[in-house]
């Protein structure tokens, strides 16, 4: 996870976001930057192709089920 200045970027959050901690997205380029509220300083950077991996395998909750 990287140290990160964001000053220039939109975080969006699911809509479902109810607690004080929630999963943050902001897409610069063919970057997507993933975070938490609860520690907005540490993000990881994804490329556009693996957020579109990761976000289908939650859709498909075969994939992710606990």
């Amino acid at each position: 996870m990287n140290e990160f200045d964001d000053r220039d970027l939109i975080w969006q959050r699911s809509s479902y976001c109810d607690t004080s901690t929630c999963l943050e997205v902001a897409f610069r380029g063919d970057e997507v930057l993933i975070r938490t509220t609860e520690r907005p300083g540490d993000v990881i950077v994804a490329t556009r192709g693996e957020w579109q991996i990761l976000v289908a395998g939650i859709r498909d909750a075969g994939d992710f089920s606990l």
